[in-house]
Parts: structure tokens; C-alpha cells; sequence
């Protein structure tokens, strides 16, 4: 038996993880299309989702109503590209202690992103669906007291 090269499978192994961060990357550019603001119109007012490009690895979301003169942000969200994943990490003021929980992304395409967390109270799931270039849907869902639950926020583009 012929004994293979260690240069060889060290080869292999670089082209191997190249090909994995590359895919890796392709995520996280496939989540540009949340870059901009986002309404929702609701009974109490109008709550606004604001995504922005930190860098090659990272939006930043807020969400956020504005009350007369006053921004009140009552969330803040990082879509993070890491060695291992997608993830979507928000922190809700008055919830979880202020600090943030992490949902790992569980599938993506050019429309569509599905993010989880198991362990966290609710929801469990969230997903966003581009409808078309000016409107999504956010969606949170899951097992909240005994009960599936899903709550569903159609948003528009603003101008």
C-alpha cells in the first residue's frame, strides 16, 4: 500500500476548509436584502426595523418605534457570519436579563432565512421571507406555555 504524501492531505485539507468558509460567507451575503428600513403598521403606532452592513461578517438590526420627538429601541439584533454558522443574536430590552440569545441559522436561501433556538423560552423559531423587493415577513413562533404560538409581522419597505 502506497503511503499518501502529508503535503498532499495537508492540501486537501486547506482546499477543504477554503471551499467551507467561502460557502460560510455566501450566507450572510445572502441576508443583504434585510439591509434598509422596515415598517410595520400596527394599532399602536408604527414600529420600524432598521438592518445595516457592519462589515463583511455582520449586520446590525434595531427595532424601534418613534413616539412624537423619541426613538424608543426596544431591540437590538446582530446577524453574525461565524467560523461555525449563521447566527441571529437578539437582545430585547426586559427580557432575558438584557442579555442576548443566540439562534443558529437552520436554512437559507435568496428569500427565505430560518434561524432556531431549542432552548429559549419563545419563541424558538425565527424567519424572515422576502416577499418582494419591498416587503418581508418576520415571524416568530414556537411552544410558549404548554401551546404552539406564532406571531407574524408583514413589513413594507420605507421611503
Amino acid at each position: 500500500m502506497k503511503k499518501i504524501a502529508p503535503v498532499y492531505l495537508i492540501v486537501v485539507g486547506c482546499i477543504a476548509i477554503f471551499a467551507f468558509t467561502v460557502n460560510q460567507q455566501n450566507d450572510i451575503k445572502k441576508a443583504q436584502w434585510l439591509i434598509g428600513t422596515w415598517q410595520n403598521e400596527t394599532s399602536r403606532g408604527i414600529i420600524y426595523e432598521k438592518w445595516t452592513q457592519v462589515n463583511e461578517n455582520e449586520l446590525a438590526g434595531k427595532s424601534f418605534f418613534i413616539n412624537e420627538n423619541d426613538t424608543i429601541v426596544f431591540e437590538t439584533i446582530r446577524l453574525i457570519q461565524e467560523l461555525d454558522g449563521l447566527f441571529y443574536i437578539p437582545m430585547v430590552k426586559n427580557q432575558n436579563e438584557g442579555l442576548p440569545v443566540r439562534f443558529a441559522l437552520q436554512s437559507i436561501s435568496d428569500s427565505t432565512m430560518v434561524f432556531e433556538n431549542p432552548e429559549h423560552d419563545f419563541p424558538q423559531i425565527i424567519t424572515y421571507t422576502k416577499m418582494n423587493a419591498d416587503s418581508l415577513v418576520a415571524e416568530i413562533s414556537g411552544i410558549n406555555n404548554g401551546q404552539e404560538r406564532k406571531r407574524m409581522f408583514p413589513m413594507k419597505r420605507s421611503k
